[in-house]
């Protein structure tokens, strides 16, 4: 592979792989990207978990060597990647992130000495020093840190060591160095992890006004749909291969909604053809063994003769039937919403001024009937997820009450997946689910592979696709969802808010999705 990085202010910067591939064991991880990004372009990527973003990431930023295609960056390169350094302090991140800001001023400075003193060459070496401090506006760097740096409620003190911060604050100190570098190239790895809604206004507004190339990897639809220019497919294809999108995310949805579309048909038609042949050899088989003989009185040569046809005719079909091949691979199955039972007459769920102690202080008051939907609201530590265990049984409330109608049934997602052991999917669907409940198969969220797999060997996506397939499969009354769109790919999301809207189940949903909020603008709000 060839892989070149060089300098070049933010308006000349530039990204450009072609013909990508890689594998890890034998297994395909990149077949063939092609990519083309100049100054002002904000690339999207996109694909479930497992098809090889992160590792996409990477081979642009010269980490990983590919097995073949080529990679050329042009200009300064900033990446935040999903692990973070701990060592030193603050003030050590943002001195580490700007250091091309600050040889760019050390360079003008000793170029500026250089031209004071008449130095041989100093008048070309300060306009070279000038020009690369304007393109990178490196006076005004750590003023933009510090800027992002509250924008994103992080911490400013430069003294503080990184290993005392939480994960979510290292990683938005890394952010806002990021953000005030103002590199020419910034390769993005999961941005909105641990922002809240004022940071992830801040980091939109940064990315629409960004000067150089963005590459995002992000499960984030609302702030793609917001900034991305162009999107890259790592989903599975008709041919193998990854799909680009121009026109932003808008139309990266049209467009796969088109090629998936293309794909069904194509692969039906395919199939349909095989049946045709594998029915005219059937009936040609059937003419051979049953209908051959002629009528009584007839010769011996009259029945060889027409044997004789008859068998041409078996092996021409079969030669037919075994050259055609289905050559269009089958495409992964849509997801389906089972049928979910409603329940008239009554209504399924109630609570009256629930809390709980140091969890869920303030009061909560509802009512659930069959086809409710409510989206339950509010910042991290609101009690969000401890109400809807309260809700599903799973947690008593300190005050108030809880009525459940009999024999209402309760499907609770929380974000954690319970333990899981060595069995596989298959078997433990297989136990939990009820006797109406379609196989695992047919709800389109697992694969066959995955199905026969140990659990432990599952991705996160993977998992959270079973633990969706668990809740529906005890066919609730009432469905509970704790972010039901954690580590699930954006197709896979937006059919399940299509199905939440026309089940006959009650839903509630807790989520800080901005895309699913929007998508459920019409549900009732409660607001923790």
């Amino acid at each position: 592979m060839s892989s070149r990085i060089t300098l070049a202010p933010a308006r000349a910067a530039h990204v450009r792989a072609s013909g990508v591939h890689l594998s890890y064991g034998g297994r395909p991880v990149l077949a063939g990207v092609d990519l083309v990004a100049a100054a002002g372009d904000r690339v999207a990527v996109v694909g479930e978990n497992g098809r090889g973003k992160t590792t996409l990431l990477k081979v642009l930023a010269g980490e990983l060597a590919t097995d073949r295609g080529e990679v050329h960056l042009a200009g300064s390169l900033g990446v935040a990647a999903q692990q973070i350094q701990v060592d030193g302090t603050v003030g050590d991140l943002i001195d580490l992130e700007l250091t091309a800001v600050r040889r760019a001023l050390a360079d003008l400075e000793a170029a500026t000495e250089a031209l004071s003193e008449d130095r041989p060459g100093a008048e070309d070496a300060f306009a070279n020093a000038l020009a690369e401090a304007e393109a990178l506006d490196a006076w005004d760097a750590d003023r933009r840190v510090e800027v992002s740096l509250a924008a994103l409620n992080s911490v400013n003190s430069r003294s503080r060591a990184l290993s005392s911060l939480s994960v979510g604050q290292r990683h938005r100190v890394r952010l806002a160095c990021l953000l005030g570098a103002r590199h020419s190239v910034l390769l993005l790895d999961e941005p909105t992890n641990h922002l809240d809604a004022g940071g992830l206004q801040h980091l939109t507004e940064q990315l629409l006004t960004y000067p150089g190339v963005v590459v995002i990897v992000s499960h984030d639809r609302a702030l793609l749909a917001d900034v991305a220019t162009t999107v890259v497919d790592l989903d599975p294809s008709s041919d193998g291969r990854p799909r680009v999108y121009g026109g932003g995310y808008a139309s990266y949805v049209d467009g796969r909604r088109a090629e998936r579309a293309r794909w069904e048909a194509a692969h039906s038609a395919e199939v349909a053809e095989r049946q045709r042949l594998a029915d005219d050899l059937s009936t040609a088989q059937s003419r051979l063994r049953d209908n051959w003989r002629p009528d009584k009185g007839h010769g011996k040569h009259t029945r060889a003769t027409r044997a004789s046809g008859l068998v041409r005719a078996v092996h021409r079909r079969q030669e037919e039937l075994e050259a055609h091949v289905v050559a269009v691979p089958s495409p992964p199955k849509r997801f389906t919403m089972p049928s979910l039972p409603e329940f008239r007459g009554a209504t399924l769920l109630r609570a009256d001024e629930v809390t709980v102690d140091g969890r869920l202080t303030r009061p909560v008051s509802l009512a659930l009937d069959s086809g409710s939907r409510m989206v339950v609201t509010g910042p991290n530590g609101a009690g969000k997820s401890t109400l809807l265990g309260v809700l599903s049984g799973d947690l008593a409330p300190s005050s108030g009450t809880v009525n459940r109608a009999r024999p209402v049934r309760i499907g609770w997602l929380g974000q954690e997946s319970e333990p899981s052991g060595s069995r596989t999917a298959h078997s433990l669907y297989a136990e939990q689910a009820s006797a109406w409940a379609p196989g695992l198969g047919e709800l389109g969220l697992l694969d066959s592979y995955d199905m026969h797999r140990p659990l432990t060997e599952l991705s996160v996506g993977a998992r959270r696709r079973l633990d969706l397939a668990l809740v529906l499969a005890r066919q609730p009354h009432v469905l509970l969802l704790d972010e039901p769109t954690n580590h699930l790919s954006s197709s896979l999301v937006d059919e399940l808010t299509d199905a939440l809207g026309a089940t006959l189940a009650a839903v509630v949903l807790a989520t800080h999705d901005r895309q699913l909020l929007r998508d459920t603008a019409s549900w009732q709000r409660l607001a923790l």
